[in-house]
């Protein structure tokens, strides 16, 4: 990819009606309007979208959407204190879609809810900031595409390391060739979260709206580490490590190689060998390579533990005939190659300003407001990366070497595998189809 593309579009969207609600729509906002956002989930980044997207002079929240009274209360209460207007407050996401005076959405739900609401949101005219992963499945991933661009609408996804400046230049680097052929690029991630200990089931807490929680997933009982943050080490909700912070480095990873297909074959292991008695369903140790004609990219993950290479609990590293290249959100480094005599590269280390989730919210803002649909991170982008990250998943769990068919939608030859690519919704919420 082109990181310093930038076309500026400029359209209509037209009036359009969910089959569930009824929605008059308005058109885009302009360049001197004040932007109206609805958040829904109201929680951890939802509300850091948020709070970076009010540092915008024409940002205004309106309403606010969560299935926890408790939180929703908590939020509208800072927001006053903020010295912001109180917003109206909602425990149905559609209550909110159905306002015209609604023109951003940021949804910061768990995995398993951002298919509906995205394409809701997108069906009722609205632009969309999106979490990462954008969804909890391969299918999901290309319904939130096709809905992005059926309703013609901006969307940026909180894959924000694209909009980071220390990232661009790394890029930069890379593209330079001053590293030489690149080989193999690893990607690890260390955390202690994402392995748990076992807790019994309990009643839901007061103020909470947990059948809607649970949304088109099965019926399960109430657990305390099924629900918040939690919840993404369960597969009906989330991935794990690789989903999580896997699609932040796998992009960073794939950006770097410039990548944007699928690749030639994915071969993964995973168990739960550090904590096996965990209630965590996902891995809390795992490999997955993924192939291409003429390198290597892998992940590790380890949960539970924090301790990595290079000094670093996570990172990419991109291998060098000429040296190695290795980064984080605090910097990137090059160490030359050490069999290299002469026409060594020099050292460098370059530092982050630590502002990318700021800029990739005023991208998004300033996109918004010109109906630029190149946004840092489009839907496209955020599919692809989430979709490696299931890829990766879906191989451990079938203990299979797969390859995935992106034009097809199937794994080629695995019946097994193809189980994995769409969720079955539980009634009443269905599958979008376009």
């Amino acid at each position: 990819m082109n990181i310093t593309r930038r076309n500026f579009l400029k359209t209509t969207a037209a009036a359009v009606v969910l089959p569930t609600m009824k929605i008059n729509v308005f058109g885009n906002v302009s360049a001197n309007d004040k932007i109206n956002v609805g958040l829904i989930g109201c929680r951890s980044m939802g509300w850091g979208d948020l709070t970076d997207m009010l540092l915008e002079k024409e940002v205004e929240c309106v309403a606010l959407c969560d299935i926890d009274k408790s939180v929703l209360d908590a939020k509208a209460a800072e927001l006053v204190k903020m010295g912001r207007k109180a917003p109206s407050l909602y425990g149905d996401y559609r209550k909110l879609l159905e306002r015209k005076d609604v023109d951003i959405v940021i949804v910061g739900t768990p995995d398993h809810w951002h298919c509906l609401h995205l394409v809701d949101a997108c069906a009722a005219g609205k632009d969309v900031y999106v979490e990462k992963p954008i969804a909890n499945s391969i299918a999901e991933c290309d319904a939130m595409v096709a809905a992005a661009k059926r309703y013609n609408r901006v969307v940026q996804v909180g894959q924000q390391q694209r909009s980071g400046g220390h990232w661009k230049e790394m890029i930069d680097y890379l593209r330079s060739g001053k590293l030489g052929t690149i080989g193999r690029t690893h990607i690890w991630a260390n955390f202690m979260y994402a392995a748990m200990t076992s807790r019994p089931d309990s009643t839901v807490p007061e103020g909470v709206d947990y059948e809607t929680w649970l949304g088109p997933t099965p019926l399960r009982p109430f657990n305390p580490q099924r629900f918040h943050g939690s919840w993404r080490m369960f597969w009906n909700y989330g991935g794990g490590l690789l989903t999580d912070w896997g699609v932040h480095l796998l992009d960073m990873g794939l950006w770097g190689l410039d990548v944007t297909g699928m690749p030639k074959k994915i071969i993964s292991t995973g168990g739960k060998f550090y904590y096996p008695q965990g209630s965590h369903e996902t891995f809390d140790s795992q490999t997955v390579s993924y192939l291409f004609d003429d390198c290597i990219m892998s992940w590790e993950h380890n949960a539970g533990v924090e301790t990595g290479p290079y000094g670093r609990h996570y990172g990419v590293l991109f291998k060098g005939t000429n040296g190695a290249l290795v980064a984080d959100r605090d910097n990137w480094m090059i160490y030359p190659e050490i069999s290299r005599k002469e026409n060594k590269i020099p050292e460098i280390k370059v530092v982050s300003d630590q502002q990318d989730h700021k800029k990739h919210v005023r991208n998004f803002i300033e996109c918004v407001k010109t109906r630029n649909f190149q946004t840092a991170c489009t839907i496209e982008n955020g599919s692809l990366c989430a979709k490696y990250a299931h890829l990766g998943n879906i191989a451990a769990r079938t203990n299979i070497a797969l390859t995935y068919d992106d034009k097809t939608k199937t794994f080629t030859g695995s019946p097994e595998a193809n189980k994995y690519i769409q969720p079955d919704y539980r009634a009443p919420w269905k599958f979008p189809t376009f």
